[in-house]
């Protein structure tokens, strides 16, 4: 279990809030573990209408915490890592998805976002996509799914460069639906979710699945992200940039 995630159920909403403020909302293995359970959970609770995402303080996710992520153990075959399930369980959640995001969306903290259907975000947000700068390649099907909504050319902009993004650019890209003062934020978010979860469920279920048919074929491609990720985590390039990365600044 991990104090950093929070976790409420109420009216029909599952609330996952990321709360590691200290540093930046970035993820743990324990994490991983506790927001693939609730969304396991979430999912197959019919009381659950709708979830939302969003984090603590004035950042959304800084991405993982680079320190745990250079040193993570081989995959068990046989015991799906917690980030897998949490890559899986967002992928195949068939329930409206709502995220607030009130500042820095970094990593996967950008790339889960692909996989909510309604985006708030702060003017202060900040997107990146820095998975090259890391010596990786990308994750949670953003691959597929970032070319698929700006053009493969933008994608490379935004993969290949690694550049921050704001959230004007964000929402002008479709990353965002609005962007509303920080104060505003998750209560919007809030009534939003509300506003679905009153909807007939089953309707919503089956507009969401139309909505994606690209959904095979987005499994394929991160099982092929995962390998790839994998791979590049063993390599001397890698680590000798997560090393400097994780070196004290002075």
């Amino acid at each position: 279990m991990s104090d950093h995630i929070q976790v409420s159920n109420a009216d029909g909403i599952c609330t996952i809030t990321i709360a590691r403020p200290e540093k930046k909302n970035s993820l743990t293995r324990a994490m991983y573990a506790v927001l693939a359970s609730a969304i396991e959970a979430s999912a197959a609770d019919p009381a659950i209408r709708c979830l939302l995402l969003t984090g603590e303080g004035e950042v959304f996710c800084a991405g993982n915490d680079i320190g745990e992520f250079q040193n993570r153990a081989p995959e068990d075959p046989n015991a799906p890592p917690p980030s897998k399930r949490f890559y899986y369980g967002l992928a195949n959640y068939e329930k409206p998805i709502v995220a607030a995001v009130p500042g820095l969306a970094i990593g996967i903290g950008c790339t889960m976002l692909l996989h909510a259907d309604i985006v708030y975000a702060a003017p202060e947000a900040r997107f990146r996509l820095p998975f090259v700068d890391l010596g990786l390649v990308p994750e949670l099907g953003s691959s597929m799914l970032v070319p698929w909504m700006v053009g493969r050319q933008k994608a490379a902009e935004l993969m290949l460069l690694g550049d921050f993004f704001d959230a004007t650019a964000a929402q002008e890209m479709g990353f965002v639906n609005r962007i509303l003062p920080r104060g505003e934020l998750l209560d919007t978010a809030r009534a939003t979710a509300a506003r679905l979860a009153a909807k007939p469920p089953e309707a919503l279920r089956l507009t969401k699945r139309l909505l994606r048919q690209h959904h095979p074929a987005l499994l394929e491609r991160m099982e092929e992200e995962r390998g790839l990720l994998a791979a590049r985590l063993r390599t001397d390039e890698t680590q000798a940039i997560m090393a400097n990365v994780l070196k004290p600044k002075r």
